[in-house]
Formats: structure tokens, sequence, C-alpha cells
């Protein structure tokens, strides 16, 4: 019989937000952190506005040793050890000491789009210079893809699954439930699982090219036309780092734990870049079916979500996102559930999109509020005529939320949904 899952820990490294407590601040009042970058102008971005967290070097050495920092320069990797390291805290469970055993019920699922990417850019440099011997022991571990969950698995003393996922802009979601699988399937107590993604003009760059980035706000950072707006002419790029603990609903209750949410189920799938999807847009038909498959898997009628944390970037998809919301869910205008997107505050945050947006969503529903849509005055004339304006809050609203769906589309025409629910 599969274990009922559920959240016990939140940890979260965001551009407007550095621990639980900041964030849950910021995105009630609408706080953004996205701003202007000289670095990305002088480089001749065409957007030259980012999101990135802001972590001092004494708040570094929390977390890491002097020695760890040493020619440490991966901020993937950084953003996730934090965020990774709070939810374990916030969940009450504490790290193996060096000379015990490993937590062999412990394991993690932490993903990453790339990784390390200033440190390829160094030892690159140093490669051609003829330098390779002065690349330094932690070179290899800073790019490899499960830096971040080899980094954290030592923290912690893990002992189960220590691995990593990349979906693209779905890896967050998709780590959350896999996870959920194996603690359901009894092959783990504790499962940490969650994504991270490096800042700068290199992760940020290929997407510049591609012009998915808005270009028109460089001069007005806080003005950046949000997801559903009419206005909205790209994304600003972000990063950063979310991260959740899940436990069975019976080792929760035992230990006193702070519940704060049900997984209900999700679904994960891929429109085969057919019908519509390519590499980057997604198939319409794909994603409505993997919301219904969400939602038969988790036994939840669609009649039943009170809220969707969208996966909406502020691009021309957002109304296509919207129109498959109301196929899936059999629900429009005034019926529709109330619906937000975290990217006007945060930007995106890429293959940290997914864990960021789904810890703002679980803050939601255990605190009872819906956070506002920034700068999303001008509802774009689609999206009015599917859903009811009221349910696309511009102001923060305390509300009682009892079951809410988060899903994430990624690069490559990959889906991730999944159904939390209130205890």
């Amino acid at each position: 019989m599969k274990k009922r899952v559920v959240i016990t820990g939140l940890g979260i490294v965001a551009p407007n937000g550095v621990g639980i407590s900041a964030f849950s601040d910021a995105i009630k009042k609408g706080i953004s952190g996205i701003e202007f970058l000289p670095e990305l102008r002088d480089l001749n971005f065409s957007c030259q506005l980012g999101a990135a967290p802001k972590i001092f070097e004494e708040k570094k050495r929390e977390y890491l040793t002097d020695l760890q920092l040493r020619n440490f320069n991966s901020s993937g990797i950084l953003y996730g050890v934090i965020a990774g390291m709070d939810a374990l805290k916030d969940a009450g469970i504490k790290p193996a000491l060096p000379e015990e055993e490993a937590l062999w019920d412990l394991g993690i699922i932490f993903g990453t789009g790339i990784s390390g990417v200033d440190k390829f850019r160094e030892a690159i440099h140093k490669i051609d210079d003829g330098n390779v011997r002065r690349l330094g022991s932690t070179s290899v571990v800073q790019t490899m893809t499960s830096g971040v969950s080899a980094y954290l698995g030592g923290l912690i003393g893990a002992g189960n699954m220590v691995t990593a996922n990349s979906s693209a802009c779905a890896t967050g979601t998709e780590a959350l439930l896999m996870g959920y699988e194996h603690i359901a399937a009894g092959k783990a107590k504790y499962m940490l699982c969650g994504s991270t993604s490096d800042s700068g003009p290199y992760i940020w760059g290929g997407f510049d090219a591609m012009k998915v980035t808005t270009y028109k706000y460089n001069d007005a950072p806080n003005e950046v036309a949000g997801p559903m707006s009419a206005d909205a002419s790209g994304f600003v790029p972000g990063s950063g780092a979310g991260a959740f603990v899940l436990e069975s609903l019976e080792s929760a209750q035992e230990r006193g734990a702070t519940i704060y949410a049900e997984i209900l189920g999700g679904a994960i799938n891929n429109g085969g870049q057919r019908n519509g999807g390519s590499m980057t847009a997604p198939n319409s038909s794909a994603i409505q079916k993997c919301i219904k498959d969400a939602l038969k898997v988790s036994n939840t009628a669609a009649s039943e979500i009170d809220y969707i944390n969208g996966h909406l970037t502020a691009t021309i998809k957002d109304p296509d996102e919207i129109e498959n919301w109301t196929h899936a869910l059999g629900r429009k205008g005034k019926d529709f559930p109330y619906i937000n997107s975290l990217k006007g505050m945060t930007g995106h945050c890429l293959s940290a999109s997914g864990s960021v947006e789904i810890v703002s969503a679980i803050l939601q529903l255990h605190e009872g509020f819906v956070f506002p849509n920034v700068n999303r005055e001008n509802l774009h004339p689609k999206i009015a005529s599917l859903i009811s304006s009221e349910k696309i809050s511009l102001k923060m609203q305390k509300t009682s939320l009892q079951t809410i769906v988060k899903a994430s589309f990624g690069f490559g025409d990959v889906n991730a949904c999944v159904i939390f629910k209130k205890i």
C-alpha cells in the first residue's frame, strides 16, 4: 500500500528573498527582485535586466567552511546548498556528524540545468593558457550536474539515493514527484528535493540570443510587464533555488513535525515535439493530458482545485497556457480557480523555477493567501475572454485554500504537474 506523503520542510533562495520569512513577506507585498545590471549592458545584451539572489560573504560561511569556499564560484551549488540545508533544518532533521553512520533513510534528488558555468569558463581559460594543474581539486564537483546533490549529500551525510535530475524549467517539479514516488514506495524515510540555477551572463546569454527575454524595460525594472499582461514582451532571466523535505504522513505525525501540505500525486510527460510542440514550444495536447493525468492519479476532481500556480512566463505563450488550463479543468469565467505567476517578481529562474514556485505555492496553501500578479494591470484580451479578471488578483488576498495545483513546462516539450492538499 502506498504511503501518504507530506512536506515538512521548506528552503528558499530567491531574487526577492533569501529564507522563508523574507520570501513570504516579499511575495505577499509584491516585492520584485528584478533589477538593471550594468554588466549586461556592457556585454550588449538586449535584455539588461536580471534577477539574482543577494548572498553576502557572511551568509556563505553559515553553510560552507573557508576551505570549501576556496576557489568556489558556482552560484547554483551555493543557492542549492543554502535552500537545501534550510529545508532540512525547517523539518527538524539533523545532519549526521562526521564520525556517525550515514543517514540510510534520507535521500536527495536535487536538479539543475547547467552547473558551474563560471567554473567552466575559468577552466577553459586555464587549459587554453596551459595551466591545467591550476584548475583546483573542486573543478569537477562544481561543474558536474550532480554537484549540488553531492555537496548536500556530504554536508548532511545522506545515505539513501543521492542524485540529480535535469528537465529544463520542469526540473524542480519533476524532482518533487520523483521524491514523492520514492517515499510512497517505502524506499526512504525522508527525501530532500529541489532544484537550482546559476546566475549571470553565461547562463542567460543564450536566452537573450533567442529573443525570448524582454528588451523594453531596461530603464524601468520595476515596471516590467508581468505574466498575462497584454504588454508582456518576454521574460527577465532569473536564478535561485527552492527545496522541500518529503516524508510519510505517519512519520511526520510521529515526530510532531510541521506539515505544510500533503502531496496527492502528479504526472510527468512529454509532447514528443509533435502537433505544435517543439524544442522550445509546448504541445497543448500534452499539457492538457499532463494536468488531467495528475488529477486522475491523485483522485482529485477538477472542481476541487482552488488555486493554480502557473508556469506563465510573460511571453506570447501565456494565453495558450490559460486556454489549456480551461480545457483540462473544464472551467472558465468566474468558475476558474485563482491563478498567479511568481515570475513577475523573480523573473524566470530557469531550472530553479519549478522548485522556487512550489515553495511559493505551499506557503500560500499553508498560510491562506494568494499573492498578487505584479504589473499585470492590462490583462491580455484573450485571457480576459477565457477567465474572470477577479481570479488574477493584483493585490494579495487572504483566502482559505484546500487543494492547489502547480505545473511546469520546459524546453524539450517536457511537462510536470503536481497537486497539493492542506491537512
